[in-house]
């Protein structure tokens, strides 16, 4: 690494670890779940326990309605952000880096969407599935495997049932906040 990249690293960390996590207010974000850095939740998303987003370097931007669950972890690549849409679900122990994700979607659990790589919205990340970098899935498709390849194109039946995943997470999201409270920033 050169001096230049050194100071680099060091003038973008400056920049977005002096920013402070941005969360809705009907959002919620569960007692162990870590929020770092230039982070922003939207409206109603739920972040759960052991789920981890790190905006040290980049940006990450969870959309409306969308469910980040237990373990997740969201990090960024040096140049490019993580943006996750409305309406999606991200499984337990999904990684996504650097990568955007559209709205409506699935991302299995396990599965690992990586460096610029885009998921189409209404599409499925098969759980255990590897999205490689700068990878382009199509809307309305489904991923699987190690390098993820397309397996289908779901039905418009199929797509319309992914927003249910998510919606079905307000509700679980709405009695856990009542009753335990979240995190507040």
């Amino acid at each position: 690494m050169t001096e230049a990249q050194i100071d680099d690293a060091k003038a973008r960390l400056e920049k977005f670890l002096s920013r402070r996590p941005q969360v809705d207010a009907s959002a919620y974000v569960a007692h162990g779940a870590t929020l770092l850095g230039a982070v922003k939740i939207g409206a109603r998303a739920n972040i759960w326990p052991g789920a981890i987003l790190r905006a040290d370097i980049e940006e990450i931007v969870i959309g409306e309605g969308s469910s980040i669950q237990d373990g997740v972890c969201i990090h960024l690549a040096d140049d490019l952000p993580t943006v996750v849409g409305a309406f999606v679900t991200v499984g337990h122990r999904a990684v996504l880096h650097g990568c955007r994700i559209g709205d409506g979607c699935l991302i299995g659990m396990n599965s690992t969407v990586l460096d610029g790589a885009e998921i189409g919205e209404r599409s499925i990340v098969a759980a255990g599935a590897v999205v490689p970098p700068r990878m382009r899935v199509p809307a309305g498709s489904m991923v699987v495997g190690c390098p993820a390849k397309i397996k289908k194109t779901l039905s418009e039946e199929e797509q319309a049932a992914l927003r249910l995943w998510a919606e079905k997470y307000l509700v679980v999201s709405a009695a856990h906040k009542a009753k335990f409270g979240g995190q507040t920033f």
